[in-house]
């Protein structure tokens, strides 16, 4: 088995762990970043938000970022993947899937999250083409088409006049009866939006673009685009459990400040913490992070340093 020692490992290559790289690079510490290159974002063909890099392909931005980081010998990358993490004394012991052991004196988790779609029949081929979660992402590129949003539950209003936000021609599919109340329905009507509560059948499209809603009942609704009220994600990577670290509501993991956990020397950042983070806010958390770890290292050099 083949093993390497650094200061820092980072599980996880998306915006919060290259940018936790980056500065931790610059400190002049040892970094391994190790990622599987199957991000969150994969499926969709522009991200959104990023200041000077709005529009960008998710993994261009990655790949950009990786050519920067580079230029800084400290930091290497290894396409792989973290299955398990313990303590070994005062270090952590990471083996990767290739059968490679990390030893590394803090380790920061950046592994994300993976989206649970609802199960609606045609669903996944227009998933990131034409429907997708997030409004702030991908709203304004949709800006007044015939629009269709897809969910159930307590804030699906509150979903709804966000979408409003972007399209006015907007229908609500709940895929069944959603038991809205009377005050829920009237509030959308007297907005302009449409409630379907008849189950889907299936959704057409055509290379990923939405073409129409199909109902059980036989009744097709045209419709261009669509946001689903998110129905769920999960961890892409549950290594934290391995260290006591427990899972909130959300399905992030509880974390201190700067992401910082219980288990010391550990951070959890990005998705793997929030559940949902723009691309500008998993960066800023990666430097926060990596400005955190770093001063902790300086002041466990510093205390070793000291001449009896």
């Amino acid at each position: 088995m083949a093993t390497r020692k650094v200061d820092v490992l980072i599980a996880g290559g998306g915006p919060s762990g290259l940018s936790a790289a980056l500065v931790l690079g610059r400190a002049r510490r040892s970094v391994l970043l190790i990622d599987d290159e199957k991000p969150r974002n994969a499926v969709v063909r522009q991200s959104h938000g990023f200041l000077t890099r709005d529009g960008i392909e998710p993994m261009k931005l990655r790949q950009l970022a990786r050519e920067q980081i580079s230029q800084y010998d400290y930091v290497h990358f290894e396409q792989d993947c973290v299955e398990s993490i313990e303590k070994a004394g005062k270090l952590f012991l990471a083996s990767t899937r290739s059968g490679l052991a990390v030893y590394s004196r803090k380790v920061i988790i950046a592994t994300g999250m993976k989206d649970d779609l609802p199960d609606i029949p045609g669903l996944a081929d227009a998933y990131g083409k034409s429907i997708f979660m997030c409004p702030y992402c991908d709203g304004y590129e949709l800006q007044s088409r015939p629009m269709a949003v897809f969910g159930q539950g307590e804030n699906l209003v509150k979903f709804a006049s966000v979408i409003w936000n972007w399209s006015k021609d907007l229908i609500v599919f709940t895929n069944g009866d959603d038991h809205l109340s009377a005050n829920q329905k009237k509030e959308l009507e007297e907005h302009g939006i449409r409630i379907i509560e008849t189950a889907i059948a299936g959704l057409m499209s055509e290379k990923g673009m939405l073409k129409s809603v199909v109902l059980k009942n036989g009744e097709e609704i045209q419709r261009e685009f669509g946001f689903i009220k998110n129905s769920g994600q999960h961890q892409s990577a549950r290594l934290p459990d391995q260290l006591g670290i427990r899972l909130k509501n959300n399905g992030g993991y509880e974390t201190l400040r700067h992401g910082l956990t219980e288990a010391a020397g550990l951070l959890v950042i990005g998705d793997a913490k929030n559940a949902f983070t723009s691309l500008i806010g998993a960066a800023g958390e990666g430097y926060e992070a990596g400005v955190a770890l770093n001063d902790d290292l300086i002041q466990e050099d510093w205390e070793k340093s000291v001449t009896p």
